[in-house]
């Protein structure tokens, strides 16, 4: 089977971030980077599928800067087979701008499946692997938490809430996975180490499309000052803050419980 598998160069979400001096972007310095955590959960699913469904073929794509090599690498450090690398000196906030780019270095790969990661951990969108699939027009089913390939169709599972969703599908397909399918593998530090000599010729560089401007970010408005609610003793209003009114009528009641004695 023939896998591509999509990830994103996301921030550590652990880092605090600033708004650069331009007012369009995250000020870079000093930030860590790794693969978005639901694009870790489609490369582990790719792999499963692979060993159960006894060998294959698994792609990692991604787009985005030099940094992004790092990552392409740590992918085939898990266990994947190839890489490709979408340069671009910033990736695109316009999602759809990066599912033409992944679509155009996907459409002529023979893929039977396109993963994506549910959404992405830095801006959680889950936008771009549907919009692959309509632009590839192939069919599409998001947030996998169970997944099963026979006889050239599928059978996916969707969690929602208070029930489970099951959909079948024909191949090939894109999905989008969730974290039920597995934890994601610790890589190989061996299979690190043979990227650049063994593994780097199967890694190809493509210019991606301009995207939409994006005019400006901004932090948080900062908020005024909050009231503290408390519970009120029996008999007592409860405290406002600096000694104001709230705009609500108050009233505290305490009537003990009678039992059913008393009822009686």
């Amino acid at each position: 089977m023939k896998i591509a598998v999509c990830i994103k160069r996301v921030p550590d979400t652990e880092m605090r971030f600033t708004i650069a001096p331009d007012g369009k972007s995250i000020e870079s310095a000093g930030l860590k980077y790794e693969i978005s955590t639901f694009d870790e959960y489609a490369i582990e699913a790719a792999l499963r599928l692979n060993e159960t469904q006894g060998g294959g073929e698994i792609t990692v794509v991604g787009l985005g800067p030099a940094g992004l090599g790092e990552l392409l690498r740590r992918g085939l450090s898990m266990g994947a087979d190839k890489a490709i690398h979408l340069t671009a000196d910033e990736v695109p906030v316009d999602g759809f701008a990066v599912a033409q780019a992944l679509a155009a270095a996907l459409r002529e790969g023979g893929y039977d499946l396109i993963l994506f990661g549910r959404n992405a951990t830095d801006t959680g969108h889950g936008t771009v692997g549907p919009m692959v699939a309509q632009l590839l027009g192939l069919p599409c089913v998001t947030a996998i938490t169970h997944l099963e390939i026979n006889d050239g169709a599928g059978t996916a599972q969707r969690a929602l809430e208070g029930a489970t969703e099951t959909v079948t599908f024909p191949l090939p397909a894109v999905l989008s996975i969730d974290e039920g399918l597995g934890r994601p593998r610790i890589p190989s530090l061996r299979d690190g180490r043979e990227v650049p000599g063994q593994k780097a010729g199967h890694r190809c560089r493509r210019r991606a499309p301009e995207a939409r401007p994006q005019f400006r970010r901004s932090d948080p408005s900062l908020r005024g000052a909050g009231t503290a609610l408390r519970e009120c003793a029996r008999g007592r209003k409860p405290p406002t803050h600096q000694n104001r009114q709230p705009p609500w009528p108050v009233s505290c009641s305490s009537a003990s419980p009678r039992s059913s004695r008393d009822e009686s």
